[in-house]
């Protein structure tokens, strides 16, 4: 194999990768919003979770992408870690596809048969006329989408030729011969070499597809290539579980650890399969077969759908051992100090960026106060005396900021001239006093769970279910109301309003289910009372997204009135169509898990 060889092979493999960008940006930016909403709406069921991160992936044809969304849904609080659980797996088997379209290698027509289109050698030209046509004729987003797609399938292609035939000498080579050989007898340099490819170019997809094109020297067999395709599996995690882990939460981390384990366990059962097989001699049919572009892609999906299917009812022992392996976040509130220097009047000739250096340090304040009310809602299911600490050390970071904060916007109010400066400036002071209060509310959650562990009490079975249902559309809330503030994102901010809604109704449904309990004697006094309480934080929590989301959205010029108690007034006259269906998806989703853990508690009961 000569020197032009091996460039005819990487300038094949830059192709290919280059194809698989270009296609699954076109399939990502053509899915719109539709993928994230999808991801969104994933309920704690762990098969449905699977089957939706199989479909995303096979869509967008990159399972890094699917699981480094995924973990951005957690860290956002969107999804809950057991939640992304199943979509992890699901994503594993949905980067098979590319493989499995790469097996039209096989397709053998002749010029006369109908089977020839389907040929790579005629595919990839005609995708790529496609495409250029459609990105060039025609003058619309959809088309030049839709083109961009055709020509990243084009180009996939194209370099998937190149490499074929860049690695063709290599069938008569009997230093690759040998290399092989080494691979059949010793597998662990198989999984070795599997997993640093894998690694090195950031695609299980590409690795598989570089298979696929040596296959065609005749010279791989299955002996030879099933510990390269393990340790693809390895290598393909590890990127992931890295990106995954820049400068994310806890959660987002533990999202790329649940991957790693997987693959692990995956790769060991798959191992331990194989060895049984061979001994018993279940795999002599296979062992030495000729691999083909098919059978690798066979391989392929069958080593990752089937452990995706025996490790899927483990998926809660993933989530313990992840709990395990990377611990809560220690300090929330570390980067106060910097915020705080941010705000220095050496900014005022720039109003500008005065107002951002606000802006930086209310954001600051948002995370700090929806991190509160998250961990307080954990106190209360589990008590956790350095969880309060915590707590209480970022109020005391969030009443720092808030003093600043309102001082430099007082300072700086004296010296903007500017309408709009003037607009942001008031839209800053409603919400950093609104994130201050959701701090204080976060600590008085967390004196309930005090007063309780103190007085050595629980909540009932029924009520800790409710509460877990309450404490999922709170975090959804404070998730959408923190994140439109810190982006400036106001389709964002129009997805408070709806869940708010949704949450003062599971507030009155379960104080009513309350007083029904207390009334019957299924709970104790003081335990009731705080529940109440409980309830009472919870509603004014929802209020404070509530006016942070219509201040987002009163900056907004398709805003139809700036006034509060105007634009609720105008949802709630039926004006606003997405506020409509939105209510109405929120409602029925919250209602239903409170359906369903009132029938598990319901059976408990029976049971006990």
């Amino acid at each position: 194999m000569s020197i032009f060889n091996l460039i005819s092979l990487f300038g094949g493999l830059a192709l290919f990768l280059y194809g698989m960008r270009l296609m699954g940006d076109g399939l990502k930016s053509g899915s719109s919003g539709a993928l994230k909403t999808a991801l969104e709406k994933v309920t704690g069921n762990a098969l449905m979770g699977f089957l939706l991160g199989l479909v995303v992936t096979a869509v967008i044809q990159s399972s890094t992408a699917t699981i480094v969304l995924t973990s951005g849904l957690v860290g956002a609080g969107l999804l809950s870690l057991r939640q992304s659980i199943g979509i992890v797996l699901g994503a594993n088997v949905g980067t098979t596809i590319t493989g499995q379209i790469i097996r039209l290698l096989d397709l053998n027509g002749t010029g006369s048969s109908w089977t020839e289109i389907f040929r790579p050698t005629t595919l990839a030209p005609l995708a790529c006329i496609i495409g250029i046509l459609l990105i060039m004729a025609v003058k619309s987003r959809g088309a030049e989408t839709i083109g961009g797609v055709a020509m990243g399938f084009g180009i996939l292609f194209t370099g998937l030729l190149n490499m074929t035939a860049a690695v063709s000498p290599l069938s008569g080579s009997a230093v690759f011969a040998q290399v092989l050989e080494q691979f059949s007898r010793i597998p662990v340099l198989g999984f070795l070499a599997g997993t640093c490819v894998a690694f090195l170019i950031q695609s299980s997809s590409a690795t598989i597809g570089i298979l696929q094109a040596l296959c065609t020297t005749g010279a791989l067999t299955f002996s030879s290539i099933y510990a390269i395709i393990i340790g693809v599996n390895i290598g393909d995690c590890v990127t992931t579980a890295i990106v995954c882990s820049i400068g994310s939460k806890a959660d987002a981390k533990r999202t790329g650890v649940v991957h790693i384990l997987f693959n692990l366990f995956a790769s060991v059962l798959i191992i331990a399969a194989l060895m049984i097989g061979r001994q018993a001699g279940w795999l002599d049919w296979v062992w030495d077969m000729n691999m083909t572009p098919g059978t690798i892609a066979n391989v392929h999906t069958i080593f990752r759908l089937s452990t995706s299917v025996l490790l899927l009812p483990l998926a809660r022992t993933f989530e313990k051992l992840s709990y395990i392996i990377v611990k809560d976040d220690k300090q929330v509130g570390a980067n106060v100090d910097r915020e705080l220097e941010m705000l220095d009047d050496k900014f005022f000739s720039s109003p500008a960026l005065a107002l951002n250096s606000a802006k930086e340090a209310i954001s600051a304040m948002a995370r700090l106060s929806r991190d509160g009310v998250v961990k307080a809602l954990a106190v209360l299911e589990s008590f956790d005396q350095e969880a309060i600490s915590i707590i209480e050390e970022n109020e005391d970071h969030i009443d720092r900021l808030a003093d600043a904060v309102d001082n430099y916007l007082i300072r700086l109010s004296a010296r903007l001239g500017d309408n709009a400066a003037n607009d942001t400036l008031n839209y800053y002071i409603q919400c950093f006093s609104e994130f201050e209060r959701i701090g204080d509310y976060a600590v008085n959650l967390t004196e309930n769970a005090s007063d309780l562990h103190e007085r050595k009490m629980s909540f009932s079975d029924e009520a800790r279910q409710e509460l877990r249902v309450l404490s999922q559309a709170l975090t959804e809330i404070l998730g959408c109301a923190c994140d439109s503030f810190i982006n400036g994102d106001f389709e964002l901010a129009r997805r408070v309003e709806p869940v708010e809604e949704a949450i003062d109704d599971l507030v009155a449904t379960l104080r009513e289910n309350h007083i029904a309990r207390l009334r019957e004697g299924r709970c104790k006094m003081y335990a009731g009372l705080t529940f109440l309480d409980v309830l009472i934080n919870a509603e004014r929590i929802g209020d404070q997204c509530s006016n942070i989301g219509i201040s987002a959205i009163s900056m907004s010029p398709s805003c139809p009135t700036t006034n509060h108690h105007d634009y609720t007034r105008y949802l709630h006259q039926g004006n606003d169509r997405f506020f409509n269906e939105q209510y109405r998806l929120k409602h029925a989703y919250y209602f239903g898990l409170l359906e369903q853990g009132s029938g598990a508690a319901a059976g408990a009961a029976r049971a006990d």
